[in-house]
């Protein structure tokens, strides 16, 4: 195992105990949702993925999910919306914040009624902290630590760690599932050319 491989598990590790300290649920969730093993690997290995495949083309499952203060933020109140959502595992780890601050970086670059969010199992706290010295401001981070809502509704929590697999969702203003891509290694960015053409037509399309 490289040396980069090895401490992004470790991190990976550390953040699945806390989070199993948080919520004593998280165990039991993972036991009633249904499973499948995915092509995401995690360095040689490949990844179960848990809960309920997202379908592009279909109407976008609602999620609840809370932001740094613990405030309750659904999908629902986005509605007429479109909407881009980077899922990363954990957002202080290398290639999680390089995937945020890229995306953060892009607001400049899109329509200002477009919803931009970064969705992780990181505590909420934690994730003001990250957003606060590593100056993500143009985003909204959100924490899908204390119900696994997201991850359950969408297929993509990691068994056996409790974090979400990388992906980037884009949801049109209709409330379908317009582009999702699962990224085939957990330590790779996402191909951000390609989700950003994705949401040019989206938009242009709407």
């Amino acid at each position: 195992m490289s040396a980069s491989l090895f401490c992004y598990t470790g991190k990976i590790l550390a953040v699945t105990l806390a989070l199993s300290c948080f919520n004593v649920d998280a165990v039991d969730l993972q036991r009633s949702l249904p499973e499948r093993l995915s092509k995401v690997q995690a360095g040689s290995q490949q990844i179960i993925l848990l809960g309920t495949k997202a379908e592009t083309g279909k109407t976008a499952a609602n999620f609840k999910v809370v932001d740094n203060n613990f405030k309750t933020v659904s999908l629902s109140d986005f509605k007429g919306k479109t909407i881009l959502i980077s899922v990363v595992p954990s957002i202080d780890t290398g290639t999680c914040s390089l995937q945020t601050k890229r995306f953060n970086q892009e607001v400049a670059n899109l329509p200002q009624d477009l919803i931009l969010l970064t969705i992780s199992t990181d505590l909420p706290f934690a994730q003001k902290r990250y957003c606060q010295q590593e100056q993500v401001d143009k985003l909204t981070v959100l924490s899908d630590a204390v119900w696994r809502d997201f991850g359950s509704n969408y297929g993509l929590l990691i068994k056996d760690m409790g974090i979400l697999a990388r992906a980037v969702l884009i949801i049109d203003a209709k409330g379908e599932l317009a582009y999702q891509q699962l990224v085939p290694e957990l330590a790779q960015e996402p191909d951000y050319n390609a989700a950003l053409d994705a949401l040019k037509r989206i938009t242009n399309a709407g």
